[in-house]
């Protein structure tokens, strides 16, 4: 055996580790074309193996053509099989290759005429939002559908414009939430909310509330949909609030594109809080929702405490010392 054959080998058995099957089949598609392809040419044989990919051309061929070639008596359906309709499947072998000629003309005039915004449909994720952008935000879903919870391994998932461009969306972190392509589908096909409506929601205010109009000098970072400040009255040194910039009393009301605006926001204040003060072991988030629950501003927030070794006698029970006796347990 060559030593070229004897590499490859030992890394196929005993060097590579998977966490899916990309490198084999990158390294079958070079090992088959003589050491070299595309990038296109690698991207086609991962897609062979994507069943996500035919589950929703499968869905695309009962929708669309087959119900259109149905009601025009050129197909028929019999559960999931398609044929021609009775009749029409009597052809010579010249006639059936000259209508196949004809049909792949159809294709390549449509293909000119169209360009590439004919495959628009399928790009919300890929060509539009930048390459990290689009990482990150599957990151922060932990690469799963944010309304399903399917696994990126199992379906396929989009990068979705919460509000879409066409209505004035943006491609910042806080508009973008990770759907498998199956809820991205549904999304687009049927919600029929004004999202004009509710962009112009986001600017809600309350003149008597104290944490519509903050101080900018006690802002830490922020984002178009929430601050991250200084609390006003920390309980320990470097006590945080992350704030959303729409009046709304009841954290549960946060709206999602919020919820992410937020998140991103504590975990920007985890590691500010970290790299200045290194004594920091842990944290606290605390949200109060209601008056019966502590809350006294009647403005959504949440707290972000940084904790420190020997900062209380026995921090056992963390937050569940809000009920004086229920923490040590």
């Amino acid at each position: 055996m060559t030593e070229a054959f004897n590499r490859l080998r030992v890394f196929l058995e005993q060097e590579m580790q998977m966490s899916h099957i990309y490198q084999p089949v990158m390294l079958e598609v070079l090992l088959t074309r003589g050491g070299q392809a595309t990038t296109r040419d690698i991207a086609a044989a991962f897609l062979t193996h994507d069943v996500s990919q035919l589950e929703y051309y499968e869905q695309t061929v009962k929708k669309m053509p087959g119900r259109v070639l149905a009601s025009h008596g050129i197909v028929q359906r019999e559960g999931d099989t398609f044929a021609l309709a009775d009749g029409l499947g009597d052809l010579s072998e010249q006639e059936r290759t000259e209508l196949i000629e004809r049909c792949r003309r159809a294709v390549e005039a449509f293909k000119q005429k169209r360009g590439e915004a004919l495959w628009e449909h399928r790009r919300p994720g890929l060509g539009i939002i930048p390459g990290r952008v689009r990482y990150d935000t599957l990151k922060q879903a932990a690469f799963r559908c944010e309304l399903c919870g399917v696994a990126a391994d199992e379906r396929a998932l989009d990068v979705d414009h919460i509000l879409p461009k066409s209505l004035g969306g943006t491609d910042e972190p806080h508009n973008l939430q990770a759907l498998c392509w199956q809820c991205n589908a549904n999304k687009g096909a049927g919600d029929d909310t004004d999202f004009r409506g509710v962009r112009d929601t986001y600017a809600t205010r309350d003149a008597a509330c104290v944490f519509c109009d903050i101080d900018t000098s006690r802002v830490v970072a922020a984002n178009p949909l929430a601050v991250l400040i200084e609390d006003g009255f920390p309980v320990t040194e470097g006590h945080l609030l992350v704030i959303p910039r729409r009046h709304v009393a009841d954290y549960f009301e946060l709206r999602l594109p919020e919820r992410n605006a937020v998140q991103r926001l504590l975990n920007e204040g985890r590691d500010i809080l970290r790299a200045r003060h290194p004594n920091v072991g842990g944290f606290n988030l605390g949200v109060n929702v209601g008056a019966d629950a502590g809350q006294t501003i009647l403005h959504a927030h949440v707290h972000l405490i940084p904790r420190r070794p020997g900062d209380v006698e026995n921090p056992r029970g963390g937050v569940r010392g809000v009920i004086p006796g229920r923490a040590h347990y």
